[in-house]
C-alpha cells in the first residue's frame, strides 16, 4: 500500500460519530497478523452486513469517507500503523435497518455512516473536515464532447457495497493496467486517477450517471516514493509486474488516456475538502 500525502483546512467540522449516527448492533474487530496479502476484501451484504478482511484501516477510511486509497493531500495526521497494520471485521446492523426497497444510494450513504460511528466507537477516531485554497486537477468535457459509453446497469441495480470482482462505483486496473469499470461515475473516476495524480481531482464535467470504461493504461505522473532504509533493492531482471513497462515511451500519459474518453483534466488553484486526523487508536479487540 502506497505512503499516503494527504493536507487540509478551513471551517473546522469535528467528525466524531454523533449521537443520532446509525450503528451497528453486532461488531467484531481483530487485529490480522497473516502475511497473505492476497487475502484482503471488503464486502456489503444486503440487509446491512458489512465485512472487512485483512485491511489496513486507511482502506476502511477511504470507504467511509469516499477518499482515494492512496489520496495526495486529501488526509493529514496519519499515524504509520494506519497503513501498515491489518485487521478483520465483521459488523451487522439491527434487522430492518436496510429494507429490500431502500434506494441503493441511500443505502450506501447509510452504511458509510455507520462504518462512520464503528471508527470512532472502536478506534477513537476524530477527524476535522476543512476547505483548503491548493493546487488540484479539475476533470471537465473536453471540446466535442463526451465520447464515454453508458453502462448497461441502472443505479437502482448496484448492490450496497464493495463486491466480489468489478461492480457498480468499482474499477479494476490502474496506472498500467488502464481503467476498467462497468458501471461507475464521474466522481467515481475523479476519485480513482487521484490514486495516481500529485494533486487532488474535482469532478467538474457536469456529467450524470453511470457509465461503462474500458482503456489502456498510462505512464507516471508522480515518482514512486524512495524505498526505507535498509529496504532490498528490487531485481532489475525480474519479471515485469502487472503494470507493466511504465518507463516505455509510446505509453500514453493519463491526459491522453481521458482525452480519449472526451475528458480534460486541468491544473488550477482552488477550494478543496480535505481530512485531518486528530485522533486515532489501535482498536479493542473482541
Amino acid at each position: 500500500m502506497r505512503a499516503l500525502r494527504w493536507a487540509l483546512a478551513c471551517l473546522p467540522l469535528v467528525l466524531a460519530a454523533a449521537a443520532q449516527s446509525p450503528a451497528f448492533e453486532v461488531i467484531s474487530v481483530k487485529p490480522n497478523n497473516t502475511d497473505e496479502f492476497r487475502t484482503m476484501r471488503m464486502q456489503v451484504f444486503p440487509g446491512g452486513r458489512f465485512s472487512a478482511t485483512d485491511l489496513p484501516l486507511l482502506a476502511l477510511l477511504a470507504y467511509a469517507y469516499k477518499l482515494p486509497v492512496n489520496p495526495s493531500e486529501r488526509l493529514s495526521g496519519v499515524p504509520d500503523w494506519v497503513i501498515r497494520e491489518r485487521f478483520d471485521i465483521e459488523a451487522k446492523a439491527p434487522e430492518g435497518a436496510f429494507p429490500a426497497e431502500m434506494p441503493a444510494s441511500e443505502a450506501r450513504a447509510k452504511m458509510q455512516a455507520m462504518l462512520q460511528a464503528l471508527l470512532a466507537d472502536r478506534f477513537k477516531l476524530v477527524m476535522r473536515r476543512e476547505t483548503k485554497d491548493i493546487p488540484m486537477y479539475v476533470l471537465t468535457v473536453a471540446n466535442g464532447g463526451p465520447k464515454l459509453q453508458g453502462s448497461n446497469t441502472k443505479e437502482e441495480d448496484c448492490p450496497l457495497g464493495p463486491t466480489d470482482g468489478v461492480s457498480c462505483h468499482q474499477f479494476m486496473g490502474g496506472q498500467g493496467r488502464g481503467l476498467h469499470a462497468k458501471a461507475v461515475n464521474m466522481q467515481d473516476l475523479a476519485g480513482y486517477i487521484e490514486n495516481w495524480t500529485d494533486h487532488p481531482v474535482v469532478d467538474r464535467t457536469g456529467l450524470i450517471g453511470l457509465f461503462a470504461m474500458d482503456t489502456e493504461g498510462w505512464t507516471p505522473m508522480r515518482l514512486p516514493p524512495p524505498p526505507p532504509p535498509g529496504a532490498a533493492v528490487p531485481n532489475p531482471g525480474a519479471p515485469p509486474s502487472g503494470d507493466g513497462d511504465i518507463s516505455d515511451p509510446t505509453r500514453p500519459t493519463l491526459v491522453m488516456v481521458l482525452r480519449r474518453l472526451g475528458l480534460d483534466l486541468k491544473q488550477q488553484k482552488g477550494p478543496v475538502v480535505v481530512y485531518v486526523i486528530d485522533q486515532v487508536e489501535r482498536p479493542t479487540v473482541n
